[in-house]
Order: C-alpha cells, then sequence, then structure tokens
C-alpha cells in the first residue's frame, strides 16, 4: 500500500489553498486602499477614546509636549545654558519638542500594532497593516492640533509668517511617509521581539538626545566639544533630526539649517516606507499565530 500523501502535496493536489495567505504585493496595497475607511474610522475611535477618562479630554496631547517642553526649557535651556547662541530658543526648542514627539509616539505605537490586537487579528481577516497605519494617522490627528498650538507659540515669540511656511505640509508628508515605514517595521519586530517595548523607552530617549532638540548641533558638537565636523554632519543625516532642522528653517528666521537636510528627509522617507511596506507585508501570512 503506497504512503498517504502529506497534506501539503493533497492540498496541492486539488487546488486548495490556505484561507489566510500572503496575497502578491500589489494586490495587498489594493487592499488597504479599499479599507481606508476603516482604517481612518479606527484611528479617529481610538483618537476619542484615548483621553475620555480625564478631566482635560483631548487638551493633553497637546499639553504634554508642552509641559515636556517647558521642563527641558528649564533643564537645558536656563540651568544648563542650552539657549546660549541660539536665537529665539523657546521656538527652537518647541519645535524640536513637536516634531520629535510625532515621531517617537507613532513609532512606539507601530511598536504595539500587532502585537497588542492579536484578538482583532484572529477574529477578521483584513490587511494587518491596516494597523500600523491607524496608529500613524491617529498621531497626525493629534499632531494636527499641536500644529496650531506651535504656530501660535512661534508668533508670540516674535517671529512672523512668510511664505516660507507653506513649506511645512511638504515636512510633514515626509516626515508621514518615514513614520509608516518606521512603524511597520517595528510592527513586525514587535511580533518576534517580546522585549522590544521594554527596549524602545531607552532607545527613544537615546534618540532623542542625538537629534539636537535641545541644542544646535555644530555648535555643541564641533565648536564646543571639538569633536570632529563629520560627527555632526551625520547627527544631521539622522531622520528625526533632519524632519526637526527643516522645520526650524521654515518657522524661525534666524535658522538656517544645512542644504542637506531636505535630501536627507526625502530620502528618509520614500527608503523607509518602501522597505517597510516590504518587510511587514513578507510576514503578512505569520501574524496571530502561536
Amino acid at each position: 500500500m503506497s504512503q498517504p500523501e502529506s497534506l501539503a502535496k493533497l492540498a496541492e493536489k486539488y487546488g486548495l489553498r490556505p484561507a489566510i495567505g500572503r496575497p502578491r504585493l500589489p494586490v495587498y496595497l489594493l487592499q488597504l486602499w479599499e479599507r481606508r475607511h476603516f482604517i481612518l474610522t479606527y484611528a479617529t475611535s481610538r483618537n476619542v477614546s484615548k483621553y475620555s477618562g480625564s478631566a482635560l479630554g483631548q487638551l493633553w496631547q497637546v499639553l504634554t509636549p508642552l509641559l515636556n517642553a517647558a521642563i527641558y526649557y528649564v533643564m537645558f535651556g536656563l540651568i544648563l545654558g542650552g539657549s546660549k547662541n541660539i536665537d529665539n530658543y523657546p521656538a527652537f526648542l518647541l519645535t524640536g519638542m513637536f516634531v520629535f514627539t510625532y515621531t517617537q509616539r507613532t513609532v512606539t505605537a507601530g511598536a504595539k500594532s500587532i502585537s497588542g490586537n492579536l484578538s482583532l487579528i484572529r477574529a477578521l481577516h483584513f490587511p494587518r497593516a491596516s494597523l500600523p497605519l491607524a496608529y500613524t494617522i491617529q498621531e497626525l490627528q493629534q499632531l494636527v492640533i499641536s500644529m496650531g498650538v506651535l504656530l501660535v507659540t512661534v508668533i508670540l515669540t516674535g517671529e512672523s509668517p512668510t511664505w516660507f511656511w507653506l513649506m511645512m505640509p511638504v515636512v510633514l508628508l515626509l516626515q508621514t511617509m518615514f513614520n509608516v515605514g518606521a512603524g511597520l517595521v517595528l510592527g513586525r519586530l514587535g511580533t518576534s521581539m517580546r522585549d522590544l517595548n521594554q527596549l524602545l523607552p531607552f532607545i527613544m530617549r537615546t534618540w532623542l538626545y542625538a537629534s539636537g532638540v535641545f541644542f544646535a548641533i555644530h555648535d555643541k558638537v564641533v565648536n564646543s566639544a571639538g569633536l570632529p565636523e563629520w560627527l555632526a554632519t551625520a547627527m544631521y543625516l539622522n531622520p528625526a533630526a533632519s524632519y526637526i532642522e527643516w522645520m526650524r528653517g521654515i518657522l524661525i528666521s534666524g535658522h538656517t539649517p544645512p542644504g542637506m537636510v531636505w535630501v536627507s528627509c526625502a530620502c528618509w522617507a520614500a527608503g523607509t516606507l518602501a522597505a517597510g511596506f516590504w518587510y511587514f507585508w513578507r510576514a503578512e501570512d505569520r501574524y496571530g499565530r502561536g
């Protein structure tokens, strides 16, 4: 009697396919577009419910970075003298805080987007990339309010609106593209690296200090510390620092970022988005198992 055929060969013989498989990448992107209303609704509902239990509600999405900026201003601007040689340090610091916080919160949320929604993933069939995308949109909705506060603050500190301010949506679009890609990468890593969420706070804190949020990179690294020029260049090419510097150059009249910054922003946005989608899609049929 012949050896019984394996289930895999038997399924292949009769044309059976897995109920949850990984579609081709173009098909996958089309499925995401078809579920755009679900993604937007999911993000909005999370935004509404996030602060529903607090007395100040949605105000916390603005108060949190403002309070952090106030603390950092006292520590780094006043006590440690970080405001020296920087024009309009309050606007300088606040711009850095708001822009960095957008990426920080998106990446951190992306790392938990799959591992924190296993019950939803196992119950419903939908493109898993919908979850990191929804978390990014949630943070983008909060950023819109924060940017309104930032513009008012920048004007109050003595800056005048210019035509360059019309470039702000371009910077935020490129940053959002980067955030989506980074969130997708962290979303997949979060499903296999159980300690990732424990390490992320330390990684984010190091990234914060390396992105020039509190100080002018070239002045602090080259002029004050006497370190080589290439180190300052490497710090400027850090994606968080690039988006911060470009935004500062738009909002603060006395701030002139290096010319390479906008190239860095565009390259990080396109490269991270493409690589993130590909990397996440490769494991589409494994999310929620185990």
